[in-house]
């Protein structure tokens, strides 16, 4: 690791193993550093967006939207090692967003074969008999919406440089790259349809009582140490005041407004602190992002969404 301050080393470690694992040097170097074409350029929105500190609120939004899907919360449950191997769970899922995102076009396509691979044996039925394939379009495409709704709204909100409607409209499509890889079918590329598609699948949506589990576990009893559970606390509750009242209601969450505020205020926090301590090692990414600064620094960010 680049030689840092140690209060700084430490968080960076810290985050670095639990996002990427123990080999998280290693496979930040073979994934930006591997010479060969790539999906996307490195200044472009969707590498704006899954490079930004931002991503760590993203996540809890999108892992508790997902849930409410009762096929796709069934498979987690009966397939995902989350409570088990929770860490493990959540490094594959940042190593194939990190390949398909950075890593060359040759990385992204063996890591969504792989994917693909694993889909195949997670199939079943959910308690009320309703049959669910991780490889079905439908299911697929519901995972990439709350994903990628998740990703860009928490970014608009804590994110460096937030997007123009250019840019947001330009990530969405870019994002489509891989949901389409995977399998989901008609995958939106614009705001306005990725916007319309999620409120086609309200119908389809509650907390379930896995779902509700499944809330507890990220939010009450996350497999954390205590000394880092304040600042966990704060990335989950800042997640949480991103979702819809609707959904954090079917969740059994606090669904009232007067605290998000708060929960934002320190979302805005934490996000910055881990910027603070990640911003030294990402070298890769850095003449990117000033790049982009450069020609994106007057154009006027667009609200993704406001929960309701």
């Amino acid at each position: 690791m680049t030689s840092l301050p140690r209060p700084r080393a430490v968080v960076a470690r810290a985050l670095l193993t639990r996002v990427a694992g123990p080999d998280a040097d290693e496979a930040r170097d073979r994934i930006h550093r591997t010479p060969g074409p790539r999906w996307f350029d490195p200044a472009s929105p969707i590498a704006r967006v899954h490079g930004d500190a931002s991503m760590f609120v993203a996540g809890i939004r999108a892992l508790l939207l997902q849930s409410l899907h009762p096929q796709v919360m069934t498979a987690v449950a009966d397939h995902s090692g989350y409570r088990s191997d929770p860490w493990g769970r959540l490094q594959n899922t940042a190593a194939f967003i990190a390949t398909t995102t950075f890593g060359t076009s040759e990385a992204a396509d063996e890591v969504v074969a792989i994917v693909r691979a694993v889909h195949t044996r997670v199939v079943g039925t959910t308690p009320e008999g309703l049959r669910y394939d991780a490889s079905d379009p439908h299911l697929l495409s519901w995972v990439h919406l709350a994903g990628a709704e998740s990703f860009l709204l928490a970014h608009q909100r804590f994110g460096r440089r937030p997007l123009d409607r250019a840019g947001c409209d330009e990530y969405v499509a870019q994002a489509a790259v891989a949901a389409r890889a995977l399998g989901a079918e008609d995958v939106p590329t614009t705001l306005d349809e990725l916007r319309s598609q999620l409120t086609a699948f309200r119908h389809e949506l509650r907390g379930t009582d896995a779902a509700r589990d499944v809330g507890r576990f990220l939010l009450l009893t996350p497999p954390i140490p205590w000394a880092t559970r304040p600042g966990y606390g704060l990335i989950a509750s800042a997640g949480v005041s991103l979702l819809p009242r609707w959904a954090r209601h079917e969740l059994g969450l606090p669904h009232a407004s007067a605290l998000d505020p708060l929960a934002q205020a320190g979302g805005a926090a934490i996000t910055r602190t881990i910027r603070w301590a990640l911003d030294p090692l990402d070298p890769v990414r850095r003449p990117a992002r000033d790049t982009q600064a450069a020609t994106t620094s007057a154009a006027e960010p667009v609200a993704v969404d406001e929960p309701a």
